[in-house]
């Protein structure tokens, strides 16, 4: 048996292919950087992350970039001895990287075209197939277009105008289209029903890779809508892969609500099989947080250290930054055994550059602590932890300076109103912070000399996808992360802050 989500937290719009016996998966990242996360496996169950994709800015520039935009759906495929993902980078356009192994180094990108989302890629036939979303009968109900991609002097292309080759079954969205083929079968993957409650995987097929395409007689093969009570919700957006064996698992999205029917951990990556009947139809069950396994030897992962003691001369591939990273704004060498952070002008409220290095929550009910070492001189300058979703929604845990000298501040924002939930003075020293998660809220607290002091209370559901749409009507893609934060409230930080120790302790 094996427990779902196989990768938890933010994983959303899973990828896979299989090189050998190893597997290869990517996901989503929107505003985050590096972008992509690319891992590995050898039993689909245990998964490593290896690195990402785009590590450059010349690959990947997030500059003044919203939350939930960014980075959308990559497929990643392998062929001839050479990895291919292709992606969106929305408002950008669609484009394709390369590399002769996962870790990378990854090419620059080719540039595709700009119109629609969700780009896949299928070597079949001994031609490539691009597939991807695009202009439909309206904005929610767009159509699935498919070209062909050729090679000139190291440069693929577009081989012909891509065409509509699926409207879809009716319902909204009609996107993340994978084009697969068994036998004389060319099965189209897609999903509908919009990334959230109503989600779905619908399958099609064809003997031509242009179509016709008929839907499944079975419906979608798989949903999760119409069964509120089920732990996992949102079920679509899959990709396949086939075993040695001949047996074909998929990768699909979902999430687990809170009480409550929120979810603030974002999109993760759940694993199930797929049958295949005699009348040529795959068939999937329910998602399940336990299912019986793949047949693959076990192929366990080193657990990650719970302790984060920053004397490498790199930051793990849990890291990331929001957008790009501001040269000279974190360092691991000026302080060996701290990460250090020097404080921009940008506050967490806002698009502008920031002195921000995070990791995704992935548990519901989880304890994070970090030691801080920071003496601000200015009432602008700040720095500890936070737990974020975007701009507008996060809640930070700041060491700054009050009128009696240093304090420990918990700061909320929703919906981009800053309010003050509690405060405290702190002793000399080095301060502790500690944020104790539940599934239905967050608890801070902290102190400096052997002192403790807790500050407060926010409920996740503020962080959540369905309050974010709630109070500003617009769709939240990401999920909560954590993390270590210094600015200077409008001018640069006179002063730095270092981070001795990380700890990310799951109940």
């Amino acid at each position: 048996m094996f427990g779902n989500p196989v990768l938890p937290g933010m994983h959303p719009d899973p990828t896979i292919c299989r090189v050998g016996r190893d597997f290869y998966l990517a996901c989503s990242s929107f505003e985050y950087f590096p972008g992509v996360p690319i891992f590995s496996s050898r039993d689909l169950v245990e998964w490593r992350q290896i690195g990402h994709a785009l590590t450059r800015r010349s690959q990947l520039d997030l500059g003044g970039e919203r939350s939930s935009g960014g980075i959308y759906a990559p497929t990643l495929r392998h062929h001839d001895g050479t990895f291919y993902l292709v992606t969106t980078h929305v408002g950008r356009g669609n484009f394709v990287v390369t590399a002769k192994h996962p870790r990378g180094p990854w090419s620059d990108p080719f540039l595709l075209d700009s119109d629609g989302i969700d780009p896949s890629l299928a070597f079949l036939d001994g031609r490539v197939y691009y597939t991807r979303n695009g202009k439909g009968t309206d904005e929610d109900h767009p159509f699935v277009y498919q070209s062909e991609l050729e090679w000139s002097a190291g440069a693929p292309a577009l081989a012909r105008r891509p065409r509509v080759i699926w409207k879809g079954t009716g319902g909204i969205w009609p996107e993340a289209p994978h084009l697969h083929r068994r036998g004389r079968w060319y099965y189209l993957l897609t999903a509908e029903g919009g990334t959230s409650y109503g989600h779905s995987v619908v399958v099609a097929r064809s003997t031509r890779p242009y179509g016709p395409f008929e839907p499944s007689p079975d419906g979608p093969l798989l949903t999760h809508r119409g069964r509120p009570r089920h732990p996992i919700q949102a079920t679509g957006h899959a990709d396949l892969v086939e075993l040695e064996d001949g047996s074909t698992w998929a990768v699909i999205l979902g999430i687990r609500p809170a009480p409550g029917r929120h979810h603030h951990l974002g999109r993760e990556t759940f694993l199930a099989p797929v049958e295949w009947g005699a009348d040529g139809w795959p068939r999937m069950p329910a998602l399940e947080l336990r299912m019986e396994a793949p047949a693959l030897r076990p192929s366990p992962q080193p657990v990650p250290a719970a302790r984060e003691e920053f004397a490498g001369r790199e930051l793990s591939p849990r890291w990331m930054f929001v957008r790009n990273p501001a040269r000279g704004s974190w360092s691991l060498r000026q302080r060996p055994g701290f990460l250090r952070l020097h404080g921009l002008p940008g506050t967490l409220s806002d698009t502008a550059p920031l002195a921000l290095v995070c990791r995704r929550q992935q548990h519901l009910e989880v304890t994070m602590r970090a030691q801080l070492e920071h003496e601000p001189r200015h009432a602008g300058e700040l720095a500890g932890m936070c737990v974020r979703a975007n701009e507008a929604f996060h809640a930070a845990l700041l060491v700054g300076r009050g009128e009696r000298g240093r304090e420990l501040r918990l700061v909320q924002a929703l919906n981009g109103r800053l309010r003050m939930v509690g405060r405290a003075p702190l002793r000399p020293g080095p301060v502790t912070l500690a944020v104790q998660a539940s599934a239905s809220e967050y608890t801070f607290g902290g102190g400096a000399g052997g002192t403790y002091h807790a500050l407060g209370c926010v409920p996740t559901k503020d962080l959540s996808a369905e309050s974010i749409l709630r109070r500003t009507g617009s769709h939240h893609f990401t999920g909560a992360t954590v993390g270590l934060f210094a600015t200077g409230g409008g001018s640069k930080s006179t002063v730095a802050a270092d981070f001795r120790r990380f700890e990310y302790l799951p109940s």
